[in-house]
């Protein structure tokens, strides 16, 4: 296969390009940096670009032949996407369809998607399946849902044939210590939770101790970074064996509490996290866990990192080579 991956420099993308190479894949990688690193793909064919650009994008996908096309170039950060709405929605959704257009244009008909979770909204049940109603409460979701949607409509006309995965909490770092997360601001807990060992922050706030779980805090389901990769691979392989388009949940299958996250962190870290319990926010669930079966009986996805420690470990390694993220390496 010859990949091209948008957004490819980020967080994931860079774990996805990682696995890709190892496994032989010809992958291109395809970033504007606003929110990527280049550090993070320094081995990598590496091509400066943005996903409204068409005539870069042509021109890529013609010199490296290209036979699919991962997308991860996207906005992702639910609180801002409340405050501009416009952003999101242009870069998302307009900028999302004309890279459909332009693979269409230039006979590339294999995509897997990066969605996510938030199309679900508040979901009345758990575990969570594909078949459960979405109704996203926030921006971000609702752009992720009318790019699934079109891509459906796409598919049954043009012949594109996709995958999109829906995320929960992607997490850790790959085991080589050398990529990880380096977000700015970071909102996520594991790295929030780190840091604050690491006194790089004033300390932690815990929204909401009274929730309808075994201790009180919201529950959410976890999946390591390396394994939403071998989803990826797995997606990726199935198209280029003719599986028809499919929507699927990728998460750990097992839920743990905030107060859990901060006890392995801090079992793990060997440190203490400055902490204090703030008032519930608006619009959080109490727990969110995803089922995964779907994707494990049609693709034979198996997640690695289920055991909450180890996932954290990989992060430690990360934080701790990396103190600065990306920002302390020369490359």
């Amino acid at each position: 296969m010859r990949v091209l991956v948008t957004g490819g420099a980020g967080y994931i993308g860079s774990h996805i390009v990682r696995l890709l190479e190892k496994t032989g894949e010809n992958v291109i990688v395809y970033d504007n940096l606003v929110t990527g690193h280049q550090a993070a793909v320094k081995n990598s064919t590496f091509v400066n670009g943005d996903i409204f650009d068409s005539e870069l994008l042509a021109a890529t996908i013609k010199k490296y032949d290209i036979t699919s096309v991962i997308h991860f170039a996207a906005y992702s950060l639910v609180g801002v996407s409340m405050v501009k709405p416009q952003e999101y929605y242009h870069n998302n959704v307009v900028g999302t369809l004309n890279l459909l257009d332009v693979m269409l244009a230039n006979g590339v008909k294999q995509l897997v998607f990066s969605s996510t979770a938030a199309v679900y909204g508040e979901p009345e049940n758990s575990p969570i399946t594909e078949d459960m109603p979405q109704n996203p409460t926030n921006v971000y979701g609702r752009t992720k849902l009318i790019m699934e949607n079109a891509m459906a409509d796409y598919s049954r006309s043009y012949g594109l044939k996709y995958i999109a995965l829906r995320y929960f909490n992607a997490c850790g770092a790959d085991d080589a210590g050398d990529i990880g997360e380096d977000h700015s601001p970071e909102t996520h807990l594991i790295p929030l939770v780190l840091k604050a060992c690491m006194g790089k922050t004033p300390g932690l706030k815990i929204f909401g101790d009274d929730y309808p779980t075994h201790d009180g805090t919201c529950v959410r389901d976890y999946i390591h970074v390396n394994d939403l990769a071998q989803a990826h691979l797995l997606a990726l392989k199935a198209l280029a064996s003719g599986h028809e388009s499919a929507v699927y949940n990728l998460g750990n299958g097992n839920g743990f509490s905030v107060k859990e996250i901060i006890e392995a962190a801090e079992a793990v870290t060997g440190l203490t996290a400055p902490k204090e319990m703030a008032l519930r926010r608006a619009g959080d669930p109490a727990a969110l866990v995803a089922s995964s079966v779907k994707i494990r009986q049609d693709l034979g996805w198996q997640p690695e990192y289920t055991d909450i420690n180890k996932l954290i470990a990989t992060a430690w390694r990360w934080h701790q080579d990396n103190p600065n993220g990306f920002g302390d390496k020369s490359c």
